[in-house]
């Protein structure tokens, strides 16, 4: 049965922290197309009346498609000093969608629960018939403002949806709906100002010691040959995402590049290349999901490439051993 959220104390104000994204954005003559110009004051003073009390901040003004570490760096260590905060009851923070599903993730596994946090954008400019900027922030306004929202883990809210960050992805370029957790589907909605939370997951959080930068995703396609794996290699790799086909194969050719990799001490992390289901399967063939088990390759269950790399940035910067990082991975 879905549980009705209450409204929190008015001490306590959901901030919204702005970093930019085309829920930002206008069109500007002089740049060609739309750009991220509308701050987080912006946005907020757009909001209607009745919702929780609300307090701007900005991070930055980019398109996400623009981070660099240090951004998600800054984003993860405000949203954690907003938490600690007593007069914080939640926090948002609007975002590109270009990465929205990594930035999410990430707080998801570095900053512990306790407080609701959300994500939110939009598919549309301010200046495009249809903007869904506003109803997103508002959703996730609302939802930011329910206690109950604070056991979910990070969420991204879209179309009046509550999605996990561990499942949700971006599945289409343009529409309004773009968001979804393929597989899984929404933990909850915003049904007429109400928010129904359906269900919870359970906490997967891990020690925060930063990001390691040097950590290359691949994605292969039939008859790919292993030279983007030996180049990562080549390139001083800490770690390796590899989004492999099906539940978890790869050409047997690629076998001895992983296992140059592995020979080096260097985590190679299995994600799918497919939306949803699991890793893992009883062929016996080489390169199948048992040679690389074998070969002590981790795997990245029903994470795809994407947060999978987030966790190994992760992983990597507080892990001592390679030891330490199997440990941590199966967290």
């Amino acid at each position: 049965m879905a549980a009705r959220g209450l409204s929190r104390s008015t001490e306590q104000r959901v901030v919204i922290l702005g970093t930019g994204g085309t829920i930002a954005m206008r069109n500007d003559a002089a740049a060609g197309g739309a750009v991220p110009t509308i701050g987080a004051r912006g946005l907020v003073d757009a909001l209607p009346p009745g919702l929780p009390a609300v307090r701007p901040e900005e991070i930055v003004r980019l398109p996400s498609s623009h981070f660099h570490i240090d951004t998600l760096w800054a984003i993860r260590d405000r949203v954690g000093e907003l938490v600690d905060d007593p007069l914080v009851g939640g926090v948002v923070v609007t975002h590109g969608t270009d990465t929205l599903e990594e930035t999410a993730f990430l707080l998801d596994i570095a900053v512990p629960r306790g407080k609701p946090i959300v994500l939110t954008g939009a598919m549309r400019t301010t200046s495009a018939l249809g903007y869904d900027g506003r109803v997103n922030l508002v959703a996730a306004v609302q939802v930011a403002g329910t206690a109950q929202a604070g056991t979910l883990g990070v969420v991204v809210v879209f179309n009046d949806e509550i999605h996990a960050a561990r499942y949700v992805t971006k599945m289409h370029t343009v529409n309004t709906d773009a968001f979804q957790s393929p597989g899984w589907g929404p933990v909850g909605r915003v049904e007429r100002g109400v928010v129904a939370i359906q269900c919870g997951l359970e906490p997967h959080s891990l020690p925060w010691c930063g990001l390691e930068p040097n950590v290359p995703l691949l994605k292969l396609g039939v008859a790919m040959y292993a030279a983007p794996l030996a180049m990562a290699l080549s390139h001083g790799a800490r770690g390796i995402v590899i989004e492999a086909l099906g539940g978890g194969r790869v050409p047997p050719w690629w076998l001895d590049t992983i296992e140059q990799a592995r020979a080096r001490g260097l985590p190679v992390v299995i994600a799918s290349r497919c939306p949803s289901g699991p890793i893992g399967a009883d062929y016996g063939y080489r390169g199948a999901y048992r040679t690389l088990a074998d070969m002590g390759c981790l795997f990245a269950d029903y994470l795809n490439g994407p947060k999978a790399r987030v966790k190994l940035m992760v992983v990597l910067a507080a892990a001592a051993t390679t030891d330490e990082v199997a440990n941590l991975w199966a967290t």
